[in-house]
């Protein structure tokens, strides 16, 4: 799937060493990385300017969070194909990032063939996603049951305001201690949290609640 023009590729990541080594690795004939940003407010205003086919971006960044400013990029860059490329393998970052329009979501501990056979195959039009994440993401999603008339507004309001910060956090993959850090609670009362929101959700586990979230835009 070796495309037959240079593929310009942008890299956002917040570290300097990972830009470097990922600017090294695409030094190749069919590729070239015409732009770095070290941010994701950045990354939009640089990928309006250079509207690059590919765009490899990371998640957490220290001055603009990858996945916050992905609908942005959206609307400045339409035409780029953006791989997430992050330590965070987590279902409902994936679902986020689907959902805003990333067509590709890679480990950074993937080997670096891998990016660069990603790079090409979405330049190609096609999409690349982790099957195995793909498949927490979607985990009992599928229902079997016998269907039923839904409710024209989803029940948010059965959730208490606490319990929507907390579902935002376990959509933003925090652990449950880091949900009780973050909201300066105990572990024990988030995980009465947590089992409240799983009944009121009618699902049984954080990733089906995480899925949830990012449906219903609950998110961070």
């Amino acid at each position: 799937m070796v495309s037959t023009k240079t593929i310009s590729v942008m890299i956002v990541d917040d570290h300097a060493i990972v830009r470097q080594g990922l600017k090294a690795l695409l030094g190749r004939e069919d590729m070239e990385v015409v732009g770095e940003a070290n941010c994701g407010p950045d990354a939009v205003e640089l990928a309006g300017e250079l509207q690059p086919d590919v765009m490899l971006l990371d998640i957490r960044m220290k001055d603009g969070d990858g996945l916050q400013c992905l609908p942005q990029l959206q609307a400045v860059a339409p035409d780029t194909k953006v791989i997430m490329l992050t330590t965070y393998a987590n279902p409902g970052y994936l679902a986020r990032a689907i959902r805003d329009g990333a067509v590709g979501y890679l480990s950074k501990d993937v080997d670096p063939n891998q990016v660069v056979k990603a790079i090409r195959t979405v330049a190609a039009g096609e999409e690349i996603i982790n099957r195995e994440l793909l498949r927490e993401a979607l985990a009992g999603s599928v229902d079997e049951s016998e269907p039923t008339s839904e409710p024209t507004e989803l029940p948010v309001e059965e959730l208490s305001d606490r319990e929507i910060d907390v579902l935002r956090l376990i959509a933003a993959g925090l652990s449950n201690a880091a949900i009780a850090d973050s909201l300066t609670i105990s572990v024990s009362t988030v995980k009465t949290h947590v089992r409240h929101i799983l009944e009121k959700l009618h699902v049984s586990d954080r990733t089906q609640a995480a899925l949830w979230a990012v449906r219903n835009n609950i998110t961070a």
